[in-house]
């Protein structure tokens, strides 16, 4: 009976991995590597105890939607015939990212080390949850920058406007930065936010500002795909068709982590997101860079003792309009830049900003 169960556990398994189609038998076009790369999981598999088989169940079925547990597997190297492997690795190739190489490329996602830490045995095993992991896009090994484009030249005026609506926060430029509308709601007693939050829908800012208290924040389209910031919630009365669009496929969206080497922010979504911050920006460089971001990637966002250094030494000569070291932009599915029609971030459907709560 318990056969039964694993047997049927391992099936389901197998209908996640990357690439699979019902309409494709086992086998059909498979390559020399897809063979051994199946061999080496089935071995993991084997290897699993019935309880972790479950939660990888749990985890790939649901893609990353629902919170999973760690998947615990003994530390270290994995011998399997005359390979040397990493089961995180090969659990990632499988499930998330066939053209995976190294165990370099993945970044522990900050939930995973909270579960990790509540395990007796943490010291001994290792999660290869791959809903655990991310694929780093950073400096390390980056992708080409997607754009460049002029500083945006925001008038300062327009951007210290107050709200056009009082219902819906929404305003047609770039908010205030002296978050005038959380002062009353915030108590002295209160813990300290670490950032604020702001979602735009072009020009518009849709809702108030959202403040970070936990380490880590989901902004997400639709419950029940996490708790954190809902964008679904954010009503509107009027929006066009580009934005309606765009809503529909931002699905998990972005995870923001504050972690001890920085702020990171892991793409949760099906689509691409695109990333401006000053601190992935060549120093006294005239031109923004724009990063682009594909699903199940990481990149640190912000550098605190980067942002501190550009705020001493950023030479004025070089700043062509409003310039804030402490604020991120995130778009959602659509880019910006000199490439493409859309020239600002102010001309994407749907973006947020990050506004870092350091002191000055």
């Amino acid at each position: 009976m318990f056969r039964s169960k694993r047997s049927a556990l391992i099936r389901r398994l197998w209908k996640c991995r990357a690439g699979y189609s019902d309409n494709t038998e086992d086998g059909e076009a498979e390559t020399e590597a897809d063979l051994e790369l199946k061999s080496i999981a089935q071995s993991i598999f084997k290897r699993l105890k019935d309880k972790q088989l479950e939660l990888l169940v749990q985890a790939v079925e649901s893609k990353g939607g629902a919170n999973s547990s760690c998947v615990l597997f003994p530390k270290g190297e994995l011998q399997i015939g005359r390979r040397t492997v990493f089961p995180q690795v090969v659990l990632c190739q499988l499930f998330r990212w066939p053209d995976l190489r190294h165990s370099f490329e993945l970044k522990s996602l900050t939930f995973c080390c909270e579960h990790c830490k509540l395990q007796d045995d943490g010291d001994s095993t290792i999660c290869c949850n791959p809903y655990h992991l991310s694929r780093l896009c950073g400096p390390e090994s980056p992708p080409p920058p997607y754009s460049q484009l002029p500083m945006e030249s925001y008038n300062l005026e327009e951007r210290n406007s107050t709200p056009e609506s009082t219902e819906t926060g929404a305003s047609n430029t770039a908010f205030p930065h002296n978050f005038s509308d959380l002062n009353d709601s915030l108590g002295a007693s209160k813990p300290m936010h670490w950032c604020n939050v702001a979602y735009w829908e072009l020009r518009s800012r849709v809702g108030r500002l959202y403040p970070v208290y936990e380490q880590s924040v989901n902004i997400f389209q639709e419950l029940p795909h996490g708790d954190g910031l809902c964008l679904g919630l954010l009503h509107r009365d009027c929006r066009n068709e580009s934005v309606e669009r765009t809503r529909g496929k931002i699905g998990y969206g972005v995870t923001v982590s504050r972690e001890p080497d920085g702020v990171w922010a892991y793409n949760r979504s099906n689509f691409a997101v695109f990333v401006n911050s000053p601190t992935l920006d060549i120093p006294n460089s005239r031109t923004l860079t724009v990063w682009k971001v594909s699903p199940g990637f990481s990149i640190r966002i912000f550098d605190y003792d980067k942002s501190d250094q550009l705020r001493r030494t950023r030479d004025q000569e070089f700043m062509d309009g409003p310039y804030d070291p402490n604020s991120v932009r995130i778009s959602f599915v659509k880019g910006w830049g000199p490439c493409y029609s859309r020239q600002f971030v102010t001309s994407c459907p749907c973006w947020i900003e990050i506004i870092f709560n350091v002191p000055r």
